[in-house]
């Protein structure tokens, strides 16, 4: 499996003023663009918050080619659901729906471009952490991001080894050639993701927290 992009941007070191942004007030961020893009009903609104974004951005000095490389892998699903949308509703709420997604997309993408990802997993210890009562476990909380942060790329990578495999044998069109392959490659990756936690007894039954005094 050769490198691909990641969804969205790796960490690039530096001393921005977003670098220094303490990860609760970046975390704030990342829930408002969510939150904001089921409020946000102009278009327009959406694509200046979209443009600032971008320009907190570039101010990270991560540079313009990972920004379009986040924005590039999520192109073709915003590419069919903006024509539906466009289809069943019309331009301007096919407009706001892909550019309230690019805004989610590229919040993130500053979050992960700024943060190193050790800090990041041990930020959402300290978030999960108020729930240990009602028996979560943040360590494990932490664990299913990690796991989630490296299967992402795998199956991006996946998906494009096997359009190019189907591509050089004239498959490109058959559905079949490109969905069955990616996933028996996804389902033995999750398999072996699976084998590596039970060697090192991460995932028992015994393993959860016992749930508080009270509650089954």
């Amino acid at each position: 499996m050769r490198g691909h992009g990641f969804l969205l941007a790796n960490y690039v070191r530096g001393d921005s003023l977003i670098h220094r942004t303490p990860l609760w007030a970046k975390f704030l961020v990342v829930a408002a663009c969510g939150t904001a893009s089921f409020l946000i009903v102009d278009w327009l609104v959406s694509l200046l918050v979209l443009a600032l974004l971008c320009g907190i951005f570039l101010l990270t000095g991560a540079g313009f080619r990972r920004l379009l490389r986040a924005v590039w892998l999520v192109a073709p699903i915003l590419l069919v659901i903006g024509a539906f949308q466009w289809w069943q509703l019309g331009g301007p709420t096919a407009a706001r729906i892909v550019l309230n997604v690019l805004v989610c997309v590229v919040a993130a993408s500053i979050l992960t471009a700024t943060t190193p990802v050790q800090d990041l997993l041990d930020g959402v210890v300290r978030l999960a952490r108020p729930f240990q009562r009602w028996g979560a476990d943040p360590e494990r909380f932490a664990l299913t991001i990690a796991i989630m942060l490296r299967s992402i790329p795998f199956i991006a990578g996946a998906f494009s080894d096997v359009r190019d495999a189907a591509r050089a044998r004239g498959l490109e069109r058959n559905p079949k050639a490109l969905i069955l392959p990616v996933f028996i490659s996804t389902v033995a990756y999750a398999r072996q993701t699976g084998d590596a936690l039970a060697a090192r007894g991460l995932g028992e039954a015994d393993d959860y927290p016992d749930p508080p005094p009270g509650r089954s």
